[in-house]
């Protein structure tokens, strides 16, 4: 039985650190729940990074006449590959399975009916998400690890990076899949935001070679602060931009995701 089911059953008053806070009880269901699916993932999450690093680390990167940015592709592109698949794993985990507790298992309204409130829901909800998000990077950083694909020590803040990163992405599209009603309307999303924003962020090659209008449309994305973040920190130089100037800018995303997602929650379960 979960703390959150325990509190449910039960007047009498928390004791433990999870009854005390209510968005953990909330982490704890979910973690749960994803206790009898995870492995199916586990396989996956080695076995993509080994398959990337093979096909355009070595692949591709043999075909690639000079270094990139002065190092070699596979090094170039590592650091690009972790943020990707953080952000690609955050907005999975975000879209679908909140729309999912809204319009066909209905997890939320049940919640809401509990003595929680919507911060608890929307924050016990991001804390998996987030889980998912460092677990997945954390196995494509080691596999990286074991190719020599990683030059500095300082590769372990790409861990923190990307959990930032998850902020960042993830409460805007908590926003977005609370308001929409149909998983078309994610296809959407994917289709034409997370594919282009994989492309053209600085994943696979500099956007200092696009064309100014689409750099600029680049340097708007959360995942390429996150990617030139990265690739400083696997590499040990400096960032394109300055560090503060990349940490504020997802911050500023992370804050206004999450009072866009807080308010659109709140829209759906307080009657």
């Amino acid at each position: 039985m979960t703390a959150l089911e325990s509190a449910a059953r039960t007047d009498r008053p928390p004791t433990t650190l999870v009854g005390r806070l209510p968005a953990l009880a909330v982490f704890e269901y979910h973690l749960v729940a994803y206790r009898r699916t995870w492995r199916a993932g586990v396989f996956s999450s080695f076995l993509l990074p080994v398959l990337t690093m093979l096909g355009f680390g070595l692949g591709v990167g043999a075909f690639v006449d000079a270094d990139v940015a002065g190092v070699p592709y596979l090094e170039f592109i590592v650091p690009g590959l972790i943020a990707s698949t953080a952000f690609q794993v955050a907005i999975g985990e975000s879209s679908w399975p909140v729309l999912g507790n809204f319009e066909w298992i209905r997890i939320y309204f049940a919640q809401a009916a509990a003595p929680l409130r919507v911060r608890d829901i929307l924050g016990g909800h991001l804390g998996l998400v987030l889980f998912r998000v460092l677990t997945s990077s954390a196995a494509f950083l080691a596999v990286a690890a074991l190719f020599g694909a990683l030059r500095s020590p300082w590769a372990v803040a790409t861990l923190p990076l990307v959990l930032l990163l998850g902020v960042a992405v993830a409460t805007p599209v908590f926003a977005y899949s609370s308001s929409v009603r149909s998983d078309s309307y994610l296809a959407l999303l994917f289709r034409f935001g997370v594919i282009p924003m994989t492309l053209f962020a600085g994943v696979f090659f500099p956007v200092e070679s696009l064309p100014a209008v689409l750099r600029w449309l680049a340097y708007a994305s959360p995942l390429w602060h996150a990617v030139d973040l990265c690739r400083a920190a696997t590499l040990g130089v400096a960032p394109v931009w300055s560090v503060p100037g990349h940490l504020l800018y997802l911050a500023a995303w992370a804050v206004g995701g999450w009072l866009l997602a807080s308010w659109r929650f709140r829209r759906r379960l307080v009657f």
